[in-house]
């Protein structure tokens, strides 16, 4: 039910934006507008680490320190869709890239509160 797009290679300090698609309207009768969304990525060895979230309506996000002030996390209700604006990438950025779709309507970093998940999306920048 989610689709991630938007990966590939990329050099430092280049940009790269993912999207996600809800296929569908309903979360087991959760809407997307009303499910907060999550974006998290597992590089090869390490476990999965959060990223950055978005509340249901847009109007809250966090981010880990990590990527604070390079990436950008935002929703398009009307399109089903989360976006993961990455800038000035770096090499330690390389994961595959997962959204994630929580049933309730505010944000979280733990990944275990995440109900659905995409296939994710190879991201690699290369130095």
């Amino acid at each position: 039910q989610l689709v991630e797009s938007g990966g590939g290679l990329v050099q430092a300090g280049g940009s790269l934006r993912l999207s996600c698609a809800a296929s569908g309207r309903t979360f087991s009768g959760r809407t997307f507008s009303s499910s907060a969304m999550g974006w998290f990525r597992q590089a090869p060895g390490k476990e999965r680490d959060f990223v950055a979230t978005i509340n249901y309506n847009g109007g809250s996000t966090d981010y880990a320190d990590s990527v604070k002030g390079r990436f950008t996390i935002s929703r398009d209700n009307a399109k089903n869709t989360v976006y993961l604006q990455m800038n000035s990438l770096k090499p330690e950025d390389t994961a595959v890239y997962y959204c994630a779709a929580k049933m309730r309507s505010y944000y979280s970093a733990n990944p275990s509160t995440y109900d659905y998940w995409g296939q994710g999306t190879q991201v690699t920048v290369s130095s």
